[in-house]
């Protein structure tokens, strides 16, 4: 039989799940998508295309006492009145309490972009660049009171991370697509009553937190290899970034280029096909666009940097 389900998620990915999952004849009660932005979000415009209850919420949860958060009684109270058999959490960045979370009687499931019990955690597609990992997949999984630490329903790799590979394309390339499968493949194994929840494997978890200014700056004491992989996780968001003077650059479309002999690192030595040369240790890097201060990103020979400008 099919499934009430509440579908909590976003953009086009929460849009391309909540499609699948009309199209496998489940019943959608509710779909939760973030607030009113600048650009319209794509699962916002699905559910109301089709005629769907639609809330839009910012947080799910407040401040109790001494450190600790409760549901916003409003929302559960919205939540409740659903009556939802499963929830599903198509790239979820808010924090659901756990009376969202575990009240369905097939409590939820949830995407996480990597191999879990590996690279838990907000910023799973930049770390598994920046860490040098060459395989990467996708789990759905049941959230439990951990960060990304519930039983696994699905997980699909085999997903080969290449050398020019960037967040950006690690996902929207690779991932996203095996992701939706894999989440419409654990909500059909629940709705059969053959889901199998694989507990994680603990001595094989990381976690690694979010991807903020202070983890992408860039140091120029690392080798030129670590530091593509540095930048390409860093790409699009938050943008690995040097100083010019006073002024912030961040690096996109990186790549190692070469172990040709080099000078101090940070150096622009040339320009070629529109991309600049930098020098890093053990190597050279080609950095394809730039982003001064906070201008647009421009195609790195003509954003006004010249050749010898040393970047700290």
């Amino acid at each position: 039989m099919a499934r009430r389900i509440a579908l909590f998620g976003q953009a086009a990915f929460g849009k391309d799940v909540l499609d699948r999952l009309l199209a496998e004849g489940h019943s959608i009660v509710g779909v939760y998508a973030p607030p009113v932005g600048r650009r319209p979000d794509p699962l916002a415009e699905a559910a109301e295309a089709h005629g769907l209850a639609l809330f839009r919420h910012e947080f799910f949860r407040r401040r109790a006492g001494e450190g600790g958060f409760e549901p916003i009684p409003r929302i559960l109270e919205e939540y409740r009145k659903l009556d939802a058999e499963l929830n599903v959490l198509a790239y979820l960045t808010a924090i659901l309490p756990p009376e969202i979370v575990d009240a369905p009687p097939q409590r939820s499931l949830c995407f996480h972009p990597s191999l879990l019990p590996k690279y838990r955690g907000g910023a799973a597609l930049a770390w598994q660049i920046m860490e040098g990992e060459t395989e990467s997949g996708v789990t759905v999984f049941q959230p439990d009171e951990g960060v990304d630490t519930g039983p696994i329903v699905v997980q699909k790799g085999g997903v080969p991370i290449e050398p020019d590979d960037t967040s950006a394309s690690l996902y929207f390339d690779k991932l996203y697509p095996l992701g939706v499968d894999a989440l419409v493949e654990a909500v059909a194994a629940v709705d059969a009553g053959t889901a199998k929840y694989t507990p994680q494997d603990e001595s094989q978890a990381s976690f690694q937190g979010l991807v903020g200014d202070a983890e992408a700056r860039i140091d120029w004491g690392r080798t030129a290899v670590e530091l593509d992989r540095h930048i390409r996780g860093c790409d699009p968001q938050p943008g690995a970034w040097a100083l010019r003077g006073q002024q912030t650059v961040r690096l996109y479309d990186g790549r190692y280029l070469d172990r040709a002999p080099n000078g101090e690192p940070g150096t622009l030595v040339g320009f070629t096909d529109g991309a600049m040369i930098l020098t890093a240790a053990g190597g050279r890097l080609r950095i394809g666009r730039v982003k001064l201060g906070d201008g647009s990103k421009v195609a790195a020979a003509e954003s006004g940097l010249k050749p010898g400008e040393h970047l700290t």
